[in-house]
């Protein structure tokens, strides 16, 4: 059979159709033959043509993945004996592959312990003198382990120790790629007991991965992947050497004479490295040199008549496939932004900034730019708070700089700042107005890459003003509406669409006159078919979805229904991720509108939307070589090959030795996410109506908690955290048994696998996602989620655990000492959600019960109240004490605790009242209030100290959110213990700074001590009526008031007018015309 065969796979080599459909046939019918596989085998070592032996071989290896269970046990031994003498007299590189990979296949079912032959071969091979026979055995080990590295756990020792010998072979280069490759695939399998030993091999690895890199860049490329999988799976081992790591990745990303691949390898593993071992990095020295080396790459310019792929006239803006050094040594600077302290961080960067910033090469000022503009995210506070004009003014010169490069990367730093440096950064309104407006006024003359650039600063500008965005709103609208009817080009009108959204964030339901005119272009949009129509579509719906959100109930409502007609018409046409993505999104923006057009919809939308979840779409297996043979295999047409896959155990393997790699395109990871938290927020907006589709939702979510990508892993478990809450909704609203038992299932899943993720979870991004989920739970649940015995110490120790930075994301088990003062704002971050827990936990049961967890928290968030930390850390730990103090007022035993705790914590809130800081002033005096009025009499002796310290504080007080504070804090002291305040001296000092200016949350708590006082001591109120009368004039009839606060301040002016008309009559005099008609009007409405 041997010879017809080698005939027809002849003829599979001729540049013939006809004669290649033909043997494809002949070949399908010899398939069914079992004496294939000896056929094959004479082929693959007998023939002459190294191009049918090479096809051989890898039909054979189709055959074995496949057909494994098939093979009869004689032709498997047989099989096992030919691949092995095969690969030893083969002299082509080309066949030797694919007989390494055809073992490599057999390897999975056969395991080493059961071909000991395939030993005897690794060992002799590797050891052998001939430097060749060495190359090949490498080659054949690279291949086997890699497909199946468990087996040879038993012998890693004994291949590190091989290792050391092959990477000091300098000559034989191809020997140390292969060695490298399989020291990578064993990485994740190692135990304790070999570290030691791979510890030691590392600068034997960094030596031979530089010979590598003279011999064969593309192979040297491949090999440093072994440092991506030591730092994923064991860091530690490299920890001792980070050091010489650093200093070779440097080496390797400051030569331009490398490829662009390696030099990104380069450099993304030095991210990677400060991204895991941040404290090491500062500790070691290795600032300094990093951003010596990351700078020169950073303004590098592009080569003669060329550009940098981000200026480039028709550069696709969601293109983030940019594997250039320059976009990685952004990268580089970003994560020492994220992951250390800003002090450290500026210290030695920021000369570096400067001198760019003041080149006269356009291409250092754009890196000296784009410097600033990553700083923004990880270095918000340290920026908003130290340094934000002069920074912002840099960025402003450089938008009227003589070269577009450097303008481009001004608007790019701008966007960043307005995105990540908010409120201040909306103070600067008037400065940054006139120049944005002036880059829309050039519209149509612009390039439109240019322009795409300055609707990004705008956008990110606009969406955070708020009512400061009102001047400009006539000239903004009109600029955006003409884009959307007189454009030719598609790319403008959806950038004026997208911008509209961001307007309509800031003007909410002052963007009402112009809705009409805009909601007829999006409907055009979304309901044309064409193609190229795509990407306007996507931002048209996630436009519509921003005005569901902010236009106002009354104007949206009726398009309710329309606008999911319109979104499952098109997730029913289109195929494509995006535009499903944006349409679950206006899904949810309706269920906050109007959840009842969604309900005789749920099956359909929650359908598609689990599609999306459960889809593997968009992920790409990397196929080692082309796959010319697919055809033949079609699992033999029979049906005795589906009973086979059944029965067959080993049939689901999880890695296909062809697979080189996954990789998963942005637009279906962010279909997943999109998809996560739109489900959350229907399932909770539509509460009774979810709940035939609770369970099955949950589950798939749930089935995501380990996905390997963050954003996705993030979206999931706030997911769960929304079903949780859904189902306490609806238990509420209806108390049934069957709905009560439904949420302790759900919580007794949700929780454990929120606390396993604190504690185990690496990237903190996805931690600080699931502590906010956690906190949405118990806020919302209360006492329900603490039912499970147990689970309030565990929570409690989660808190303690992320306090004390002793979880994964945090590189727990660091050093206890070591200057934990400075730490990166997103790590202080991830404590301040923890801390959240802590008021949520203490209003959630009994204070007796809390206490003891009590007593261990709060020294951690009295420490971070010391000078020596930031202001953001100041301000969280006098702020959580506060909202702690706030939460025992309404729970059981609340008194005797805040009446135990005052002494501890007088000391750290008075020192706050007097800090530099206005914003840890005014949760210091918060707090103050919150302790009178948990307290009560319990506190009494201290009340004269407090009153000084306020009255002091009142007369020199300039910020008026602390004026405001300061008189709730009174007011909650009266109403606690009226005796222990002086009201003669004290009420009319309170009155005087009415009305409240910024903390309208405060009024509450001032009218009610108003009206309380007034029902205990009228005299006092009637002889203050002119500057009460006077007060409330302001806030009646606004929305500074709750209805319940109107109410009450309405029944005490109305009260006063009929008890002591004479007193009010002249009290209103003085009020101007308009305040004395309204407040004559709400007094007299019965």
């Amino acid at each position: 059979m041997s010879g017809e065969l080698e005939q027809i796979l002849l003829q599979l080599t001729q540049p013939d159709n006809a004669i290649i459909q033909q043997a494809t046939a002949q070949l399908k019918l010899a398939f069914k033959d079992p004496a294939i596989i000896p056929a094959l085998c004479a082929v693959m070592t007998g023939s002459q043509n190294t191009q049918i032996r090479q096809s051989a071989a890898v039909m054979l290896r189709m055959r074995v993945k496949k057909h494994w269970k098939k093979i009869s046990p004689d032709h498997r031994e047989s099989l096992k004996a030919v691949v092995l003498k095969a690969f030893q007299q083969e002299t082509e590189h080309t066949v030797r592959h694919s007989l390494s990979q055809l073992s490599a296949v057999m390897v999975k079912h056969e395991t080493p312990d059961r071909w000991p032959a395939l030993f005897t071969l690794l060992n002799q091979s590797t050891k052998s003198n001939n430097p060749m026979d060495r190359q090949v055995g490498l080659l054949l080990l690279s291949k086997v382990v890699e497909s199946n590295p468990e087996p040879f756990k038993p012998h890693y020792r004994q291949l590190l120790q091989l290792f050391g010998t092959v990477l000091r072979d300098l000559d034989n280069p191809t020997a140390m790629y292969y060695s490298i490759l399989t020291l990578t695939a064993m990485t994740a399998y190692t135990g304790t007991e070999e570290m030691n030993l791979m510890r030691s091999l590392i600068p034997t690895l960094i030596i031979a991965l530089r010979h590598l890199i003279k011999a064969d860049q593309d192979q040297a490329s491949e090999a440093m992947e072994v440092f991506d999988e030591l730092m994923e799976s064991e860091v530690s081992i490299m920890v001792p050497h980070i050091t010489e790591i650093v200093h070779f990745c440097l080496e390797v990303s400051a030569d331009t004479t490398l490829t662009d691949s390696l030099r990104v390898k380069a450099l993304s593993c030095i991210a990677f490295l400060i991204r895991l071992k941040s404290k090491t990095v500062l500790k070691q020295k290795l600032l300094n040199p990093i951003l010596q080396t990351v700078f020169p790459v950073l303004s590098a310019a592009p080569p003669p008549g060329e550009e940098d792929p981000e200026d480039e006239e028709n550069s696709n803006e969601d293109d983030t496939d940019n594997e250039s050094p320059k976009h990685f040594a952004a990268q580089v600077i970003d994560t020492m932004a994220l992951h250390m302290p800003p002090e450290k961080l500026f210290h030695q960067l920021m000369p570096l900034t400067q001198a760019c910033l003041a080149s006269d090469n356009p291409y250092e000022r754009k890196a000296g730019l784009m410097c600033l503009a990553v700083l923004a995210e990880g270095c918000a506070d340290h920026i908003r708070t130290k340094m934000l004009s002069s920074m912002l003014q840099t960025v402003c010169q450089s938008l009227s700089d003589s070269n577009q490069v450097v303008r481009s990367a001004g608007l790019f730093a701008l966007g960043q700042f307005s995105e990540h440096l908010q409120p201040e950064v909306s103070k600067y309104c008037a400065e940054l107005m006139p120049l944005l407006l002036g880059y829309m006024s050039a519209l149509n003359q612009a390039k439109i890459g240019h322009v795409t650039k300055a609707f990004y600063a705008l956008e990110n500008f606009l969406e955070n003003l708020g009512s400061e965005i009102e001047p400009y709103l006539p000239t903004l609208m009109e600029t955006m509406l003409s884009a959307l009817s007189n454009a030719e080009n598609l790319k403008l009108k959806e950038l004026a669409v997208s911008a509209i959204g961001a307007i309509a964030n800031a003007a909410k339901e002052k963007l009402v006159p112009y809705f009409l005119p805009v909601i007829e272009s999006l409907k055009g949009f979304l309901t044309d078919t064409r193609d190229e129509m795509r990407s306007l579509q996507t931002q048209a719906l996630d436009t519509l979805s921003v005005l569901a959100r902010t236009i106002g109930k009354e104007v949206f409502s009726p398009l309710a229904a329309e606008c999911v007609q319109l979104g499952l018409n098109l997730t029913n046409t289109i195929d494509d991720p995006d535009l499903r993505r944006c349409t679950y999104s206006l899904f949810s923006a309706v269920s906050t509108v109007s959840p009842d057009c969604l309900n005789p919809h749920l099956t359909a939308i929650t359908t598609i939307m689990l599609l999306s979840l459960k889809s593997t779409e968009g992920v790409t297996a990397h196929l080692e070589e082309d796959k010319t043979f697919v055809l033949l295999d079609d699992d033999d047409d029979d049906d005795e090959a589906q009973g086979d896959t059944i029965l067959d155990e080993e049939g689901t393997d999880n890695v296909d030795p062809d697979i080189a790699g996954f990789s998963v395109e942005n637009a279906y990871i962010d279909e997943k996410e999109d998809t996560c938290d739109a489900l959350g927020e229907i399932a909770f907006n539509t509460g009774a109506a979810f709940q035939p589709f609770l369970e099955s939702s949950f589950q798939q979510v749930y089935e995501l908690r380990d996905f390997p990508h963050e954003d996705v892993l993030r979206a999931a478990f706030v997911a769960m955290g929304q079903f949780c809450r859904a189902q306490h909704k609806v238990w509420q609203e209806n108390p049934t048994e069957a709905d009560h038992q439904a949420l302790q299932k759900l919580l007794g899943v949700v929780l454990p696998s929120f606390l396993e993720a604190v504690h185990s979870e690496r990237e903190r991004q996805v931690v600080m996602g699931v502590l906010e989920a956690m906190n949405a739970v118990l806020k919302a649940c209360q006492g329900e989620a603490l039912q499970s015995p147990g689970r309030l110490q565990e929570i409690s120790q989660a808190i303690r655990d992320v306090l004390k930075k002793r979880t994964v994301c945090q590189d727990g088990g660091g050093d206890e000492a070591d200057d934990e003062e400075q730490q990166a704002e997103y790590d202080a971050m991830l404590q301040e959600f923890a801390g959240e827990g802590i008021p949520l936990l203490a209003s959630a049961v009994p204070a007796e019960t809390f206490q003891p967890y009590l007593n261990e928290l709060l020294p951690l968030i009295m420490n971070k109240a010391k000078l020596s930390y930031t202001v953001a850390d100041r301000s969280f730990s006098v702020g959580t004490l506060g909202e702690i103090l706030q939460s025992l007022v309404n729970v059981s035993g609340g008194r005797a605790c805040a009446g135990k705790l005052s002494n501890q914590l007088l000391p750290v809130l008075v020192a706050g009242v007097r800090d530099s800081d206005s914003e840890v002033r005014n949760n210091s005096v918060f707090a103050l209030g919150a302790l009178a009025q948990a307290a009560g009499p319990l506190v009494a002796r201290d009340y004269p100290m407090m009153l000084s310290l306020f009255s002091n504080l009142l007369s020199k007080e300039q910020d008026r959110r602390v004026i405001d504070n300061l008189c709730a804090a009174l007011c909650r002291m009266i109403m606690s213990n009226m005796e222990g305040v002086p009201l003669e001296q004290v009420f009319p000092a309170l009155l005087a700074r009415l009305p409240l200016k910024e903390d309208m949350e405060e009024n509450k708590t001032v009218y009610s001590c108003l009206a309380m006082l007034y029902s205990q001591n009228p005299a006092l109120v009637l002889s203050q009526i002119k500057p009460i009368v006077s007060a409330s004039s302001h806030v009646l009839g606004t929305n500074d008031l709750d209805t319940e606060t109107q109410n009450t301040l309405v029944m005490l002016l109305r009260d006063v007018a009929q008890r002591h008309s004479k007193e009010f009559e002249v009290a209103m005099k003085s009020l101007p015309a308009e305040q004395k008609m309204k407040l004559t009007g709400a007094v007299s409405q019965s």
